[in-house]
Protein backbone atom coordinates (compact mmCIF):
# COMPACT_ATOMS: atom_id res chain seq x y z
CA UNK A 1 0.00 0.00 0.00
CA UNK A 2 1.45 3.59 -0.50
CA UNK A 3 1.83 6.28 1.33
CA UNK A 4 -0.12 9.62 1.02
CA UNK A 5 2.12 11.70 -0.74
CA UNK A 6 3.90 15.68 0.03
CA UNK A 7 1.51 17.49 -2.34
CA UNK A 8 1.47 21.13 -0.15
CA UNK A 9 4.65 23.04 1.29
CA UNK A 10 3.44 26.40 3.34
CA UNK A 11 6.66 28.47 3.43
CA UNK A 12 7.39 31.25 6.14
CA UNK A 13 10.44 33.13 4.63
CA UNK A 14 13.30 31.10 3.94
CA UNK A 15 11.58 27.90 6.15
CA UNK A 16 9.05 25.46 4.82
CA UNK A 17 7.21 25.45 7.98
CA UNK A 18 4.35 22.44 7.34
CA UNK A 19 3.64 19.88 4.45
CA UNK A 20 0.20 18.99 3.87
CA UNK A 21 0.24 14.77 2.17
CA UNK A 22 -2.58 13.14 0.68
CA UNK A 23 -4.07 11.02 -2.32
CA UNK A 24 -5.14 12.03 -4.82
CA UNK A 25 -7.13 10.36 -8.62
CA UNK A 26 -7.77 11.63 -11.99
CA UNK A 27 -9.63 9.56 -13.45
CA UNK A 28 -11.10 9.49 -17.34
CA UNK A 29 -14.07 8.03 -18.24
CA UNK A 30 -12.39 6.29 -21.42
CA UNK A 31 -9.35 5.48 -19.78
CA UNK A 32 -9.40 4.95 -16.41
CA UNK A 33 -6.60 6.29 -13.78
CA UNK A 34 -4.86 9.17 -15.80
CA UNK A 35 -2.81 10.71 -12.76
CA UNK A 36 -2.41 9.23 -9.19
CA UNK A 37 -0.31 10.79 -6.15
CA UNK A 38 -0.39 8.77 -2.90
CA UNK A 39 -2.08 5.36 -2.43
CA UNK A 40 -5.20 5.69 -5.03
CA UNK A 41 -6.85 2.84 -3.04
CA UNK A 42 -6.87 5.19 0.68
CA UNK A 43 -10.36 4.31 1.64
CA UNK A 44 -12.10 7.61 3.01
CA UNK A 45 -15.16 9.36 3.82
CA UNK A 46 -16.26 11.54 1.36
CA UNK A 47 -17.92 13.86 3.53
CA UNK A 48 -20.05 16.85 1.50
CA UNK A 49 -18.09 16.70 -1.50
CA UNK A 50 -20.61 13.72 -2.79
CA UNK A 51 -23.32 15.18 -2.51
CA UNK A 52 -24.36 14.98 -6.05
CA UNK A 53 -23.89 11.55 -6.04
CA UNK A 54 -26.44 11.64 -2.77
CA UNK A 55 -28.67 14.09 -4.90
CA UNK A 56 -29.15 11.29 -7.90
CA UNK A 57 -32.47 8.93 -6.92
CA UNK A 58 -34.36 12.78 -5.68
CA UNK A 59 -33.68 13.09 -10.16
CA UNK A 60 -34.28 9.29 -10.51
CA UNK A 61 -37.31 8.67 -8.82
CA UNK A 62 -38.86 11.02 -10.58
CA UNK A 63 -39.16 13.50 -7.47
CA UNK A 64 -37.82 16.20 -8.73
CA UNK A 65 -39.66 16.77 -11.87
CA UNK A 66 -43.14 15.34 -9.56
CA UNK A 67 -42.56 18.98 -7.36
CA UNK A 68 -41.02 20.76 -9.89
CA UNK A 69 -37.59 21.81 -8.25
CA UNK A 70 -35.68 24.62 -10.35
CA UNK A 71 -32.09 24.08 -11.79
CA UNK A 72 -31.19 26.58 -8.83
CA UNK A 73 -32.99 24.16 -6.33
CA UNK A 74 -31.05 21.47 -7.99
CA UNK A 75 -27.77 23.26 -7.59
CA UNK A 76 -29.10 23.76 -3.52
CA UNK A 77 -29.21 20.42 -2.58
CA UNK A 78 -25.53 19.67 -3.79
CA UNK A 79 -24.53 22.72 -1.70
CA UNK A 80 -22.60 23.42 1.23
CA UNK A 81 -23.98 26.69 2.05
CA UNK A 82 -23.21 29.88 3.78
CA UNK A 83 -26.18 30.55 5.38
CA UNK A 84 -26.82 33.50 3.47
CA UNK A 85 -30.41 35.06 2.85
CA UNK A 86 -30.34 33.48 -0.66
CA UNK A 87 -29.61 30.18 0.82
CA UNK A 88 -32.09 30.07 3.83
CA UNK A 89 -34.94 32.12 1.11
CA UNK A 90 -34.72 29.27 -0.73
CA UNK A 91 -34.99 26.60 0.88
CA UNK A 92 -38.04 28.12 3.68
CA UNK A 93 -39.87 28.44 0.15
CA UNK A 94 -38.52 24.82 -1.29
CA UNK A 95 -40.04 23.53 2.26
CA UNK A 96 -42.71 26.13 2.16
CA UNK A 97 -44.11 24.90 -1.26
CA UNK A 98 -44.38 20.97 0.17
CA UNK A 99 -45.98 22.03 3.02
CA UNK A 100 -43.08 21.36 5.54
CA UNK A 101 -42.56 22.87 8.82
CA UNK A 102 -38.76 23.06 8.35
CA UNK A 103 -38.03 23.07 11.78
CA UNK A 104 -40.52 20.25 12.66
CA UNK A 105 -38.86 18.15 9.54
CA UNK A 106 -35.16 18.53 9.08
CA UNK A 107 -32.64 16.64 11.14
CA UNK A 108 -29.59 18.59 10.47
CA UNK A 109 -29.94 20.74 13.51
CA UNK A 110 -28.85 24.13 13.55
CA UNK A 111 -25.69 25.69 12.42
CA UNK A 112 -24.60 29.85 13.23
CA UNK A 113 -24.56 30.65 9.46
CA UNK A 114 -21.03 31.30 7.69
CA UNK A 115 -22.07 34.20 5.78
CA UNK A 116 -21.41 37.50 7.49
CA UNK A 117 -24.37 39.11 7.10
CA UNK A 118 -26.39 36.57 7.91
CA UNK A 119 -24.22 36.37 11.48
CA UNK A 120 -24.41 39.46 12.39
CA UNK A 121 -28.08 39.85 11.51
CA UNK A 122 -28.17 36.80 14.26
CA UNK A 123 -26.03 38.42 17.20
CA UNK A 124 -27.34 41.98 16.39
CA UNK A 125 -31.40 40.46 17.09
CA UNK A 126 -30.17 38.17 19.76
CA UNK A 127 -31.54 35.06 17.89
CA UNK A 128 -30.09 31.78 17.59
CA UNK A 129 -29.43 29.73 14.42
CA UNK A 130 -31.86 27.32 13.16
CA UNK A 131 -31.68 24.26 11.19
CA UNK A 132 -32.29 25.95 7.68
CA UNK A 133 -29.03 27.64 8.53
CA UNK A 134 -27.32 24.29 8.78
CA UNK A 135 -24.96 24.60 5.25
CA UNK A 136 -26.58 21.04 4.48
CA UNK A 137 -30.11 22.30 4.36
CA UNK A 138 -30.11 22.26 0.62
CA UNK A 139 -29.06 18.41 0.84
CA UNK A 140 -32.01 17.70 3.31
CA UNK A 141 -34.79 19.45 1.60
CA UNK A 142 -33.80 16.97 -1.00
CA UNK A 143 -34.17 14.22 1.08
CA UNK A 144 -37.63 15.67 2.43
CA UNK A 145 -38.83 16.20 -1.14
CA UNK A 146 -37.43 12.10 -1.86
CA UNK A 147 -39.25 10.75 1.00
CA UNK A 148 -42.40 12.61 0.54
CA UNK A 149 -42.34 11.25 -3.19
CA UNK A 150 -41.85 7.99 -1.64
CA UNK A 151 -44.49 8.49 0.82
CA UNK A 152 -41.78 7.23 3.45
CA UNK A 153 -41.55 8.05 6.79
CA UNK A 154 -39.82 11.29 8.91
CA UNK A 155 -36.62 9.71 9.59
CA UNK A 156 -34.78 10.00 6.77
CA UNK A 157 -31.47 10.01 8.16
CA UNK A 158 -31.86 6.95 9.24
CA UNK A 159 -29.63 4.44 7.31
CA UNK A 160 -32.18 2.06 6.93
CA UNK A 161 -34.64 4.82 5.51
CA UNK A 162 -36.11 4.51 1.87
CA UNK A 163 -33.83 7.57 0.84
CA UNK A 164 -30.48 6.13 2.42
CA UNK A 165 -31.74 3.10 1.47
CA UNK A 166 -31.82 4.41 -2.49
CA UNK A 167 -28.13 6.50 -1.66
CA UNK A 168 -26.59 3.87 -0.99
CA UNK A 169 -27.03 1.92 -4.23
CA UNK A 170 -26.68 5.23 -6.20
CA UNK A 171 -23.23 5.54 -4.07
CA UNK A 172 -22.41 1.78 -4.90
CA UNK A 173 -23.05 1.87 -8.32
CA UNK A 174 -21.34 5.14 -9.37
CA UNK A 175 -18.05 4.59 -7.73
CA UNK A 176 -18.00 0.78 -8.82
CA UNK A 177 -17.37 -0.29 -5.40
CA UNK A 178 -18.91 -1.97 -2.17
CA UNK A 179 -19.16 0.49 0.22
CA UNK A 180 -16.92 -1.23 3.47
CA UNK A 181 -19.39 0.96 6.05
CA UNK A 182 -20.56 4.51 7.05
CA UNK A 183 -20.07 7.27 9.08
CA UNK A 184 -22.57 9.55 10.67
CA UNK A 185 -21.66 12.78 9.23
CA UNK A 186 -22.08 16.85 10.76
CA UNK A 187 -25.80 16.93 9.87
CA UNK A 188 -26.46 13.17 10.80
CA UNK A 189 -26.74 11.35 7.41
CA UNK A 190 -25.20 8.35 7.28
CA UNK A 191 -21.87 8.94 4.90
CA UNK A 192 -20.41 5.70 3.12
CA UNK A 193 -17.04 5.24 2.41
CA UNK A 194 -14.98 4.36 -1.16
CA UNK A 195 -11.65 4.61 -2.28
CA UNK A 196 -10.27 7.88 -3.49
CA UNK A 197 -10.13 5.68 -7.25
CA UNK A 198 -14.11 5.15 -6.47
CA UNK A 199 -14.75 8.92 -5.88
CA UNK A 200 -13.09 9.90 -8.75
CA UNK A 201 -14.46 7.18 -10.52
CA UNK A 202 -18.00 8.35 -9.72
CA UNK A 203 -17.01 12.08 -10.65
CA UNK A 204 -15.29 10.41 -13.87
CA UNK A 205 -19.24 8.86 -14.68
CA UNK A 206 -20.99 12.34 -13.91
CA UNK A 207 -18.03 13.84 -16.83
CA UNK A 208 -19.28 11.54 -19.15
CA UNK A 209 -23.53 12.36 -18.88
CA UNK A 210 -24.13 13.64 -21.50
CA UNK A 211 -27.85 14.19 -20.73
CA UNK A 212 -28.93 12.28 -23.53
CA UNK A 213 -28.81 8.98 -22.38
CA UNK A 214 -30.74 6.83 -19.74
CA UNK A 215 -31.99 8.22 -16.29
CA UNK A 216 -28.89 7.80 -14.37
CA UNK A 217 -26.88 9.84 -17.19
CA UNK A 218 -29.33 12.36 -17.91
CA UNK A 219 -29.99 12.84 -13.78
CA UNK A 220 -26.09 13.07 -13.79
CA UNK A 221 -26.12 15.72 -16.52
CA UNK A 222 -28.45 18.00 -14.44
CA UNK A 223 -26.71 18.00 -11.73
CA UNK A 224 -23.51 19.30 -13.04
CA UNK A 225 -25.07 21.99 -15.43
CA UNK A 226 -26.94 22.78 -12.38
CA UNK A 227 -23.85 23.06 -9.91
CA UNK A 228 -21.61 24.98 -12.78
CA UNK A 229 -24.46 27.44 -13.27
CA UNK A 230 -25.07 28.41 -9.69
CA UNK A 231 -21.75 28.50 -8.30
CA UNK A 232 -22.98 30.78 -4.97
CA UNK A 233 -25.91 28.53 -4.30
CA UNK A 234 -23.51 25.61 -3.64
CA UNK A 235 -20.92 27.31 -1.38
CA UNK A 236 -21.48 31.03 -1.48
CA UNK A 237 -19.00 34.65 -1.56
CA UNK A 238 -15.48 34.10 -1.15
CA UNK A 239 -15.76 30.32 -0.66
CA UNK A 240 -13.69 28.22 -2.82
CA UNK A 241 -16.05 26.68 -4.82
CA UNK A 242 -17.55 29.45 -5.68
CA UNK A 243 -14.96 31.22 -6.78
CA UNK A 244 -12.89 28.10 -8.63
CA UNK A 245 -16.27 27.57 -10.30
CA UNK A 246 -17.07 31.43 -11.43
CA UNK A 247 -13.35 31.00 -12.50
CA UNK A 248 -14.26 28.73 -15.17
CA UNK A 249 -16.98 30.00 -16.40
CA UNK A 250 -18.91 26.95 -16.37
CA UNK A 251 -16.12 24.11 -17.42
CA UNK A 252 -16.23 22.40 -14.26
CA UNK A 253 -18.23 21.47 -11.21
CA UNK A 254 -16.22 21.47 -7.63
CA UNK A 255 -17.23 20.21 -4.22
CA UNK A 256 -15.26 20.43 -1.36
CA UNK A 257 -15.91 18.17 1.77
CA UNK A 258 -15.32 18.46 5.40
CA UNK A 259 -11.76 16.97 6.44
CA UNK A 260 -10.12 17.81 3.34
CA UNK A 261 -11.91 15.77 0.57
CA UNK A 262 -12.05 17.63 -2.88
CA UNK A 263 -13.90 16.57 -6.41
CA UNK A 264 -14.26 17.94 -9.69
CA UNK A 265 -16.18 16.95 -12.67
CA UNK A 266 -14.38 18.16 -15.77
CA UNK A 267 -16.60 17.37 -19.10
CA UNK A 268 -14.87 18.35 -21.63
CA UNK A 269 -12.29 16.37 -20.70
CA UNK A 270 -14.37 13.23 -19.76
CA UNK A 271 -12.37 13.73 -16.42
CA UNK A 272 -12.98 13.50 -12.54
CA UNK A 273 -10.83 14.31 -10.03
CA UNK A 274 -10.95 13.19 -6.36
CA UNK A 275 -8.51 14.05 -3.32
CA UNK A 276 -8.22 13.70 0.04
CA UNK A 277 -5.44 14.87 2.50
CA UNK A 278 -4.37 13.25 5.48
CA UNK A 279 -4.64 16.02 7.91
CA UNK A 280 -7.86 17.36 7.27
CA UNK A 281 -6.40 21.18 6.01
CA UNK A 282 -8.10 22.86 3.82
CA UNK A 283 -5.95 24.75 2.50
CA UNK A 284 -4.02 21.57 1.08
CA UNK A 285 -7.51 20.40 -0.55
CA UNK A 286 -7.96 23.83 -1.94
CA UNK A 287 -4.24 24.08 -3.49
CA UNK A 288 -4.30 20.58 -4.75
CA UNK A 289 -7.76 20.90 -6.58
CA UNK A 290 -6.79 24.28 -8.06
CA UNK A 291 -3.49 22.59 -9.33
CA UNK A 292 -5.32 19.61 -10.80
CA UNK A 293 -8.04 21.84 -12.35
CA UNK A 294 -5.00 24.31 -14.39
CA UNK A 295 -3.00 20.67 -15.45
CA UNK A 296 -6.36 19.69 -17.29
CA UNK A 297 -6.58 22.99 -18.91
CA UNK A 298 -9.67 24.20 -17.42
CA UNK A 299 -8.33 27.00 -15.00
CA UNK A 300 -5.80 29.40 -16.56
CA UNK A 301 -2.78 29.29 -13.76
CA UNK A 302 -2.51 32.91 -13.87
CA UNK A 303 -5.99 33.83 -13.18
CA UNK A 304 -6.19 35.47 -9.35
CA UNK A 305 -8.49 32.77 -7.80
CA UNK A 306 -6.03 29.62 -9.60
CA UNK A 307 -2.63 32.01 -8.02
CA UNK A 308 -4.97 32.41 -4.72
CA UNK A 309 -5.37 28.94 -3.66
CA UNK A 310 -1.96 27.19 -5.43
CA UNK A 311 0.57 30.35 -4.12
CA UNK A 312 -0.99 32.79 -1.36
CA UNK A 313 0.70 34.69 -0.52
CA UNK A 314 -0.03 34.12 3.27
CA UNK A 315 -0.71 37.59 4.67
CA UNK A 316 -0.59 38.53 8.65
CA UNK A 317 -2.82 40.78 10.42
CA UNK A 318 -0.81 43.97 9.57
CA UNK A 319 -1.07 42.70 5.76
CA UNK A 320 2.53 41.62 5.45
CA UNK A 321 3.05 39.31 3.54
CA UNK A 322 4.89 36.35 5.50
CA UNK A 323 4.97 33.59 3.46
CA UNK A 324 3.11 31.27 0.58
CA UNK A 325 2.45 27.92 -0.64
CA UNK A 326 4.05 25.47 -3.04
CA UNK A 327 2.85 22.48 -5.17
CA UNK A 328 5.44 19.85 -4.30
CA UNK A 329 6.98 17.09 -5.91
CA UNK A 330 5.20 15.68 -9.39
CA UNK A 331 2.35 18.05 -8.94
CA UNK A 332 4.12 21.12 -9.40
CA UNK A 333 3.65 21.14 -13.01
CA UNK A 334 1.61 18.07 -13.68
CA UNK A 335 -0.67 18.85 -17.17
CA UNK A 336 -3.29 15.98 -18.64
Amino acid sequence: MAEAEALVEVWRGPFCESVHRGHAVVWDADGGIVAAWGDPEQVILPRSSCKMIQALPLIESGAADAFGLSEAQLALACASHNGAAIHTDMVRAWLGGLGIDPEEALRCGPQMPGDPDARSALIKTDSSPCQIHNNCSGKHSGFLTLAKHLGAGPDYVDPDHPVQVAVKSAFEEVTGETSPGHGIDGCSAPNFACTVTGLARAMGHFAAATGAGNARDRAMHRLTRAMAAHPVLVAGEGRSCTVLMRAMSGRASVKTGAEAVFIAIVPERRMGVALKIEDGATRGSEAVITRILCGLGVLDARHPAALTFTNGPIRNRRDIVTGEYRLSGSLSDWTA
